[in-house]
């Protein structure tokens, strides 16, 4: 019997190790897994690469695992706004790293990876320091920058239900980047409010299939 379900979060996250990339959703504090992350922090592992659209808010969440200094990289397109102290005190002090990547190249370099492409052809950030290294190519016309997959070790996101399959279904925008990081990541670890019983989802309505996902565990209500 198939059953990806996890007692709890910290049994869920116990493999994580020193030294992983790890992706986490969310779009701000929508769709983060922010019990997944206190779960991380918990845990205690360090030296991590985060990919992720935001670089923290406030004091909770990935902000909270930038100030414990777990983190060593961060790969992001949005990481300064007004409650991001933590990354900006650090980033200033050297002590963390930034690769900075417009939206949507991370979106489709995470897809990129997903899908087990060997990379992608993008307009966006040609012509500007973010293209320095990089191999650019003129096509039908228009200029281009390569760019590589960003796969992951871990994937931390959060869904409204799953099942013990690892089927999941999410709540409008709060889906932003969960179903491409599940592909990209060699393991994923889903957070929902509710494990429902297998055959009650919708197939329509299933956004990322159960082979995408690892271990589901439910935060309740």
């Amino acid at each position: 019997m198939i059953d990806k379900t996890s007692l709890s979060m910290a049994q869920a996250i116990s493999k994580v190790k020193d030294g992983s990339t790890i992706m986490i959703g969310g779009f701000g504090t929508a769709g983060q897994p922010a019990e997944l992350i206190d779960a991380l922090i918990e845990h205690g592992a360090r030296d991590l690469t985060i990919v992720s659209n935001n670089a923290g808010n406030g004091d909770m969440g990935l902000a909270l695992l930038i100030k414990e200094k777990r983190v060593r990289k961060m790969i992001c397109s949005f990481p300064r706004q007004h409650d991001s102290w933590h990354f900006d005190t650090l980033y200033r002090e050297k002590g963390i790293e930034l690769e900075l990547v417009p939206q949507g190249n991370l979106a489709i370099r995470i897809q990129a990876a997903g899908a087990g492409l060997g990379g992608v052809f993008t307009p966006t950030g040609y012509g500007t320091i973010l293209a320095d290294g990089k191999e650019t190519r003129e096509i039908a016309g228009k200029k281009y920058v390569f760019e590589l997959p960003i796969k992951a070790d871990i994937a931390l996101i959060k869904a409204l239900k799953g099942d013990r399959w690892g089927n999941l279904v999410y709540r409008k925008s709060a889906r932003n980047f969960g179903p491409i990081m599940a592909m990209a990541a060699a393991t994923t670890i889903a957070q929902v409010k509710e494990i429902v019983p297998l055959g009650s989802l919708d197939p329509e309505h299933v956004i990322t299939p159960g082979i995408f996902v690892q271990h589901v565990t439910s935060v309740g209500v």
